[in-house]
């Protein structure tokens, strides 16, 4: 998941990330407060304390958010599981978990740490709005938070994929059933069957002139939907590509250039050129490095002539390793966790093809194919 995702720190070694939607979504909460919510709560405020505590209250707001999908991380470091990253976006924030929970229980705790995380803000600023009740402009702020993180946990455990409720009603099937692809394709429909919900009642909400809240279920219902029918892909990918190995979705579209080349040469002559995407580097008929055109954009133009293949390629040590007789959805696991794009496969000092998301893909188009003949 490479993307342009801002980073802003860590917590407890995770990194922290924000897609660039975080803002447009910071500033329509803020404008909704101080706008809407605060004017009608609060008459004797200036504008300019409106707009004050809205962003303050909004940054608070993203930063209980921040503490919800920690809870999940946290949770799933003590199971062993990788957490790549946590990114705030337009929906609110995602813990990417690389590896699927080892068991029904781990998946309740991981799941259920998300809403219970945001119960407990809600009774902190609970308490806070009471204590500082002297303060109209704070107490406003922790009410509100203390509402909106209520909600936000209340909403979490709809049971339909991807919210929290679907992964805890997820776990309890997989319990029941001993079937974890049988849960999760119940709970990927339930999730669809809310997003359907939820734009049904943002057409309602429309028609009723309530327009932003109409727009706001769109959205939510929209996403709902779009995240249950990528599982319920992801999982038939699964069972297509279950028991295939590396070897079958090798690709052998890929050059061979030499350390002392040029930036400029390697990509007249083979990306424009050839029109080739993967590139091995040889040195005395010895694999030394891979070339790609991250690296080559990488280079500025002025720079091109002067930087050599051995400056910007990819050291054969770093190269990500994969075996070809390695199952092919391990190696895609792998590929993603370590956010590369395409892989050689080397064995005893050779490579034996590459594996990149067209060759995949094309190995995906032929199984299909083939299932279609039977």
């Amino acid at each position: 998941m490479k993307h342009k995702h801002i980073p802003i720190g860590k917590i407890l070694g995770i990194p922290i990330y924000l897609d660039p939607s975080w803002f447009l979504i910071l500033a329509l909460i803020t404008w909704m407060l101080a706008q809407n919510y605060f004017p009608l709560e609060f008459k004797n405020w200036t504008i300019l304390s409106y707009w004050l505590v809205g962003f303050i209250t909004s940054i608070f707001f993203f930063l209980s958010i921040l503490l919800h999908e920690s809870g999940h991380s946290i949770i799933a470091k003590k199971y062993k599981l990788k957490v790549k990253r946590i990114t705030l976006f337009l929906f609110g924030g995602v813990s990417e978990i690389s590896e699927d929970p080892p068991k029904s229980s781990a998946e309740f705790w991981i799941a259920a740490a998300g809403p219970i995380t945001s119960f407990i803000l809600a009774a902190i600023f609970y308490l806070l709005a009471k204590v500082f009740a002297y303060n109209q402009y704070l107490a406003a702020s922790f009410q509100y938070l203390a509402f909106i993180n209520f909600i936000l946990a209340i909403f979490n455990l709809i049971p339909g994929f991807p919210l929290d409720g679907g992964r805890i009603l997820r776990s309890i099937v997989w319990a029941i059933t001993k079937n974890y692809k049988q849960a999760t394709a119940i709970v990927s429909n339930a999730g669809r069957f809310f997003g359907f919900f939820f734009i049904m009642l943002g057409v309602l909400q429309i028609f009723q002139n309530n327009v932003i809240d109409g727009l706001w279920m769109l959205f939510i219902g929209w996403f709902l939907e779009i995240t249950a029918m990528s599982q319920i892909q992801k999982q038939a990918l699964n069972g297509l590509l279950s028991g295939h190995q590396v070897y079958e979705a090798l690709s052998n579209d890929y050059g061979i250039v030499y350390p002392d080349s040029t930036v400029q040469e390697i990509l007249d002559n083979h990306f424009i050129g050839a029109n080739r995407r993967s590139l091995l580097v040889k040195d005395n008929n010895i694999i030394v490095g891979f070339l790609t055109p991250g690296r080559i954009n990488s280079i500025s133009i002025k720079d091109r002539q002067n930087k050599t293949v051995e400056d910007v390629m990819i050291p054969l040590q770093d190269i990500n390793k994969i075996n070809s007789t390695e199952l092919l959805l391990d190696a895609l696991r792998s590929i993603n966790e370590n956010d590369v794009r395409v892989v050689p496969v080397i064995e005893n000092g050779n490579c034996i093809g590459i594996l990149n998301s067209k060759s995949i893909t094309q190995f995906i188009f032929e199984l299909q194919k083939l299932g279609a003949l039977k």
